[in-house]
């Protein structure tokens, strides 16, 4: 279990070949989040880092990679040019995003200089929001105002971008050395622990609802069956089916590659069928777990400031012990780790952040290696790492 600090490039030439089980990474999305240089380096594009990853992994040892919708393939097509083979994406579905979209009306009167009348209040203004997190799109008033212009009336509703309300994980695989058995065998990579990654089913709504016949009993003359009313055939046919769902029951539904965060959103939006994905809902402790002797802190005070220090919907510049921008859920963490992380395997995080990735492998009974080059961090790190082994020693007492 070990933190590497400083830069990820050159941290990784130091680890040997073929030492890593699996990588489970959250890079940055290269979007200048919060006008941040980190987010903005274009490392996540750049195949030499890929190509370290791959030198150290295990033949057959997956990568997870999450990015921003907009940037995934320029990372994705990286990762491929490095050598690895993508495998799948996993879509993570959220309900917390919050729309950066330009108004084009009001762009319209501003550029025509024409002032627009107040006709009321926004229940959620951007301007709450720092302006570096929103940049062109901010908008500086809390207020809704109609189109002054005619133009700006003719444009009236349209805007430039969507609801953020997922982001994408790269599935890739490092090349197995022959069969994907004999990797197995050899490297104790190269396959997904789909058992123990199952999602939980305590229904039987899924069940076959055909009846099975009683022997010999011959079907209906008038129903054309594929078997040809064979009866016994069909009750076969049945009885596997009703082993299978029974075996959905007592295992779980198979994995996919749609995780969810069981916001209202989110449930509102699947429905019924949300039961089907695995639900990586985020504690409102977790965050700050183990952090108790860490000052709280903002992410940046300029923002804070530009934003207005009595705002109390600053959500972004709250103060926090943990205070990085863009922490995953433990939940997520800890499903993905165990989905490509072989036991007593080896996970490596490039891209630490604040030390998700790390708690997440301790939880789960794996060991881990990170890099991360924000000397901020390293005590968050260093924190929730022993938070972590504290949790895990009770649970083993």
């Amino acid at each position: 279990m070990t933190l590497l600090k400083g830069n990820c490039l050159e941290l990784l030439k130091t680890l040997e070949d073929n030492s890593i089980d699996s990588i489970v990474t959250d890079p940055p999305y290269e979007l200048g989040f919060m006008g941040k240089s980190w987010d903005n380096s274009g490392i996540a594009y750049n195949p030499e880092l890929w190509s370290e990853c791959l030198r150290v992994l295990k033949p057959g040892g997956h990568l997870l990679a999450f990015s921003g919708s907009r940037t995934y393939h320029r990372m994705a097509v990286a990762i491929e040019d490095a050598g690895f083979e993508i495998r799948d994406q996993i879509m993570w579905i959220y309900g917390s995003g919050f729309p950066k979209s330009l108004d084009v009306s009001k762009a319209i009167d501003k550029a025509a200089g024409a002032e627009r009348k107040v006709v009321g209040k926004h229940p959620n203004p951007q301007s709450t929001l720092p302006k570096t997190a929103m940049g062109d799109n901010w908008q500086e008033s809390p207020n809704i105002t109609a189109p002054s212009t005619p133009e700006a009336q003719q444009w009236q509703g349209w805007g430039t971008a969507l609801k953020p309300a997922h982001e994408p994980i790269v599935v890739a695989r490092k090349p197995i050395v022959g069969t994907v058995a004999n990797n197995v065998l050899t490297y104790g990579t190269g396959a997904l622990n789909i058992d123990g990654s199952r999602v939980p089913s305590d229904d039987t709504l899924y069940r076959s609802s055909s009846i099975a016949l009683p022997e010999n009993q011959n079907m209906h003359i008038g129903w054309q069956s594929p078997w040809k009313q064979d009866a016994e055939k069909v009750n076969a046919a049945n009885k596997r089916t009703q082993e299978k769902s029974l075996i959905a029951d007592q295992l779980g539904r198979w994995p996919a590659n749609v995780i969810h965060d069981g916001s209202e959103e989110v449930l509102e939006y699947f429905g019924d069928p949300q039961r089907f994905f695995y639900c990586a809902k985020a504690s409102k402790a977790e965050r700050n777990a183990g952090l108790e002797g860490l000052p709280e802190r903002r992410q940046d005070e300029d923002d804070y400031e530009r934003a207005g220090t009595t705002n109390p919907r600053n959500r972004s510049q709250a103060l926090r012990q943990n205070f990085h921008p863009t922490v995953k859920p433990l939940a997520l963490m800890r499903y993905l780790i165990k989905l490509v992380t072989p036991p007593n395997g080896l996970v490596l995080d490039p891209f630490l952040g604040s030390g998700s990735t790390a708690v997440a492998a301790i939880l789960e009974g794996f060991n881990w290696v990170g890099c991360e080059m924000t000397e901020d961090y390293w005590p968050i790190i260093e924190a929730r790492v022993a938070w972590a082994q504290k949790q895990q020693e009770r649970k083993l007492l």
